[in-house]
């Protein structure tokens, strides 16, 4: 039958999955990378998708395509989340995780952890992880937790974190991957901590590039570790 359908531009699309999650039928998912119509039985062609793609990947045209089935979609949603409640398919270091973070322990010798979410590698970290919600962020050289002996209590206690290296890791992705949880998140503020060594300056640019890229327009702090594990620099970048 002729009917209105969703078509997904991958060349614009970047995997966001704000698609999915405004797709009531789940008919798009994210696949290798890129969302999908997984079958035309599951559009309804109503394009409520269409407002949510930050890239403009996706349009509506009419063609020839099999009727929506909504009794099939409901099927279909009813099984992609008993699947989402039962299973997780992939590396077990990807898993997306909400952490509490630990309470101090009056006399106890161990500093208890920070970290309040999982994965922290950049790379790793979806820009729709529901722990960017009202975040503090914290973009952090992977050296300075190493270099730094109170780096929990100190810095990162009440951040979300996303550590990376400048030198060795692919900037321009990295200037992306920021704008984008910065522009589909409201985050509170954004400090960089990187080291000392003039490299790790990187950092600093890949933040002032992501807040330029992603539309938005706040002030960040920048703070500078030493080789011996100190703070030797604090200073405000403005908006």
């Amino acid at each position: 039958m002729l009917r209105n359908i969703v078509v997904i531009n991958e060349e614009k699309c970047d995997g966001c999955g704000l698609c999915v999650k405004a797709c009531a039928e789940g008919a798009i998912q994210i696949i290798n990378g890129k969302a999908k119509l997984v079958s035309e039985t599951y559009c309804d062609g109503l394009g409520a998708c269409l407002g949510h793609c930050p890239r403009g990947a996706i349009t509506i045209e009419q063609r020839q395509a099999v009727p929506f089935d909504e009794k099939a979609a409901h099927e279909h949603v009813n099984r992609l989340k008993s699947a989402s409640e039962n299973s997780f398919s992939g590396c077990p270091g990807m898993k997306m995780m909400q952490r509490k973070p630990q309470e101090p322990n009056i006399g106890a010798a161990e500093i208890p952890s920070q970290l309040g979410q999982w994965p922290v590698q950049l790379k790793l970290l979806s820009p729709t992880a529901p722990y960017f919600a009202q975040a503090d962020l914290m973009l952090a050289a992977d050296c300075v937790p190493f270099a730094m002996g109170d780096f929990h209590p100190s810095l990162l206690k009440g951040h979300t974190i996303a550590v990376g290296c400048p030198k060795l890791d692919d900037r321009p992705y990295y200037v992306g991957k920021v704008a984008q949880i910065l522009r589909l998140n409201d985050i509170r503020s954004l400090t960089v901590v990187r080291m000392e060594v003039p490299c790790c300056s990187g950092l600093t640019q890949i933040a002032r590039m992501a807040i330029a890229d992603s539309g938005k327009t706040m002030p960040f702090e920048e703070i500078a570790i030493s080789l011996n594990g100190q703070i030797i620099q604090r200073q405000t970048h403005p908006a």
